[in-house]
This record gives structure tokens, sequence and C-alpha cells, in this order.
């Protein structure tokens, strides 16, 4: 199986079209966004993860998700992949991450402990124009 992408976002919508094919409608794709209140705090962003199933696969694997924070682990999320061979899929992804201070965490993403497909998110400081 490989990755085909990985994104934060804030909305998913699956529509059927003609000839039985679904497509996967996204919103709100972000790679930062100010936090909430001034940290320390915890940040859910959502992230999904789009995988391809080549027809000679099993359709059997396991994502890995890895976030970091300078190098260093700060979360972790395993969970097992089904897709039919020759077809596409997709996994849905949040962790809760806690912040002391504004800064970049990195998604490492890989199935089977194949290649890391890395997605950086920035949480940036508190938008006080409100």
């Amino acid at each position: 199986m490989q990755i085909l992408a990985a994104l934060f976002f804030e909305g998913l919508d699956l529509r059927s079209t003609a000839g039985g094919a679904t497509h996967i409608d996204l919103t709100g794709i972000q790679f930062s966004a100010a936090a909430p209140e001034e940290p320390p705090c915890t940040w859910s962003p959502h992230l999904i993860v789009i995988v391809r199933c080549p027809e000679d696969h099993s359709g059997s694997g396991s994502l890995e998700v890895i976030f970091k924070r300078d190098g260093e682990q700060v979360a972790r999320n395993v969970q097992p992949v089904t897709v039919d061979p020759g077809r596409f899929g997709y996994r849905l992804v949040r962790a809760e991450l806690e912040f002391e201070e504004p800064g970049t965490v990195e998604a490492h993403c890989r199935i089977d402990q194949g290649p890391a497909t890395i997605v950086p998110f920035t949480l940036l400081p508190p938008d006080d124009t409100n």
C-alpha cells in the first residue's frame, strides 16, 4: 500500500458519482492555525491519510502516525488499514497535542514500516484582533 496524500483539514464530505466512484471533498486544508487561547493549551487537528492499494497487494496493512516536535515523539496513533486491491481508501487520525508555546509538530505517516510522508502543523499565537 502507498500513501498518496496526508493533510490536516477541517471538513470532509463523501459523495457518489456516476459509475459508482466516490469523491472526497475536503475543506479547510491547513498547515497552521491560531491557538484558541494563550498556551499552554491542547490542540487536536484532524489528519486524513489517503492510500492506494495495488492490484497485487493483500489489501491489509498498518498505518502508523508519529507526531514529533523538535525530533521528539509527542503522540502516536496506530490503526489497521484495509483497502480492496486496486482501490483507494482513507483513514482519519486525531491526536491531542499539548503546546507549551506556539510551534510546529510534524506528523510522520507510514504504512507497514515503509517510507514516511511528513506533514507539518504549526500552532500560531492566539489572534488578538477580535
